[in-house]
């Protein structure tokens, strides 16, 4: 029997952190190490193999960095990774051969199935907008997955030679048509009751295609994190999108 992979989880003590445990310590290949929340010494990461990170925007990168700086692979599921923030990651990564981080927008393979839909059907509407729907406890806007759908969308539809979303708005002073994500308009909902949800509408002359995913329970976002933890190491450097770990990447 091969041995088990060590795993700590940082922001153990929240909702997402505290259902990593649960998967984690439920998994017969996966051992855990290391229980981290704000404030807390990181020092060696309890021995760890792969860290899983469920923190805040602010101090994610700053978390990661430790983790590469000690040769541990990480799985991030933190939102806020900009740009910029990948960017400085990949400079750290490059002066650590064979460490792995993956940055994951979700975790749901059905979320993950949903945008790579979205994808592919973006190159044959002329409006498409994306509406996420979440607990009223998520501090940031739009949610990570909207904003990585809203991104695909556009890149999918540059590539067929599509142009602007059509919208004839010219006033608009209280934002009542959402945020624009690289041209693509955004609309988050926070609402008590949900969990995590989205909504793509692709419209066309006399048809509207909706891509709808769900996520009743936490627990939907387990699967996804343990094939991350399974599978970062053997994918050295940064990647982001659990996709490319489940041979959904082009």
């Amino acid at each position: 029997m091969s041995e088990s992979t060590r795993v700590a989880v940082i922001g153990a003590a929240g909702r997402m952190g505290a259902e990593v445990c649960r998967a984690v310590e439920g998994a017969d290949d996966l051992t855990l190490v290391g229980r981290f929340d704000q404030g807390d010494d990181l020092g060696d990461l309890g021995g760890a193999q792969v860290v899983v990170e469920f923190s805040v925007p602010d101090a994610s990168p700053a978390n990661v960095r430790h983790c590469v700086e000690q040769g541990v692979h990480v799985v991030v599921g933190t939102t806020g990774w900009d740009e910029a923030r990948l960017g400085s990651l990949r400079g750290t990564l490059s002066d650590h051969d064979g460490v792995g981080v993956l940055i994951a927008p979700n975790f749901a393979i059905g979320a993950i199935l949903m945008m790579r839909f979205a994808q592919e059907a973006a190159r044959f509407y002329e409006s498409v907008e994306v509406i996420e729907l979440h607990h009223p406890a998520k501090v940031d806007a739009p949610s990570g997955t909207a904003a990585r759908t809203a991104s695909l969308i556009a890149a999918a539809r540059a590539e067929a030679g599509i142009g602007d979303v059509p919208d004839a708005t010219t006033q608009d002073p209280d934002g009542a048509r959402g945020a624009r994500v690289d041209g693509i308009p955004v609309h988050s909902v926070r609402l008590r009751g949900l969990v995590a949800h989205q909504e793509v509408l692709l419209g066309g002359v006399g048809e509207m295609l909706t891509l709808r995913h769900d996520s009743f329970d936490r627990t939907s976002f387990m699967p996804g994190v343990l094939a991350g933890v399974r599978a970062v190491g053997d994918h050295p450097g940064l990647t982001v999108g659990l996709e490319h770990f489940l041979g959904l990447d082009d």
